[in-house]
C-alpha cells in the first residue's frame, strides 16, 4: 500500500470519525441558540424594559391629585366649621335654658317666663337633664367623634373646633356665659382627655403585642 493509499485512508477515516462524532448542525444551531451570549444580553435588555414600565406604573399610581387634596380640605374644614356652629347653638340654647329656670326672660327666644317654663328649664338643666352639663357634653364630643371617625389626631382638631365655637357663643352671648356653660366646656375637654389616652394606651398595647 502506497504512501498516499494509507494518507487517503487515514484522511477518509479521519473525515468519517468526524462526521460520526461531531454534532449535527441543526442541534449545534440549537445549542448555541440556548447559550448564547447575545440572547443573555436580550434577556437582561427585557428585564430593563420591564423595569422601566413597573417604574412608570408606578409613577401614574403615585401621581398627585389637587383636586381630590381640595376636596379633602375643603371637607376637613366643613367638619370643623359644622362642629363650631353645633357648639355655638348648643351652648347659646343651653344658656338660654339656664336663664329661663333662673326666671329670667330669654333675649333670644323672647319668651315670658311663667311657672310651667320655668319648671320645665330647671328639669332641663338638671343634673340628668337634656340640657345639663353631662347630656350636653355628650353630644358635643359625640357630634365631634361622629365627623373624624375617631381619627385621634383629627379628633384634636375638633378640640380646637370646639374651643372656637365656644368663643363665638360667648361673643354671641355678649358676655361671659352662665357657669353651666363653663361646666360644660371642662366637661367636654375630659372627654377629649380620656379618649386620647384611651387610644395612645390601646396604640402601645398593639405595638407591643
Amino acid at each position: 500500500m502506497s504512501v498516499n493509499g494509507i494518507t487517503s485512508s487515514g484522511t477518509l477515516y479521519d473525515s468519517a470519525s468526524y462526521v460520526k462524532n461531531s454534532t449535527p448542525v441543526a442541534e449545534t444551531e440549537e445549542t448555541t441558540k440556548k447559550t448564547s451570549p447575545i440572547d443573555g444580553v436580550a434577556a437582561v435588555y427585557e428585564s430593563s424594559d420591564e423595569a422601566m414600565k413597573a417604574a412608570e406604573e408606578a409613577r401614574e399610581k403615585y401621581v398627585p391629585n389637587p383636586e381630590l387634596v381640595e376636596k379633602l380640605k375643603a371637607d376637613a374644614d366643613a367638619r370643623i366649621q359644622q362642629l363650631q356652629d353645633i357648639v355655638n347653638k348648643l351652648l347659646t340654647k343651653q344658656g338660654n335654658t339656664y336663664n329661663v329656670a333662673e326666671g329670667l326672660k330669654s333675649f333670644y327666644e323672647n319668651l315670658e317666663v311663667d311657672p310651667e317654663t320655668k319648671a320645665q328649664a330647671q328639669k332641663d338643666i338638671a343634673e340628668d337633664g337634656y340640657w345639663g352639663v353631662q347630656q350636653t357634653s355628650e353630644r358635643i364630643f359625640d357630634f365631634a367623634k361622629a365627623l373624624t371617625g375617631g381619627d385621634p389626631e383629627k379628633m384634636e382638631e375638633m378640640r380646637e373646633a370646639f374651643e372656637k365655637g365656644f368663643k363665638q357663643a360667648t361673643k354671641a352671648w355678649g358676655d361671659e356665659l352662665p357657669d353651666i356653660c363653663k361646666q360644660t366646656k371642662e366637661a367636654v375637654n375630659k372627654l377629649f382627655d380620656d379618649y386620647a389616652a384611651s387610644t395612645k394606651t390601646s396604640a402601645s398595647a398593639e405595638a407591643q403585642a
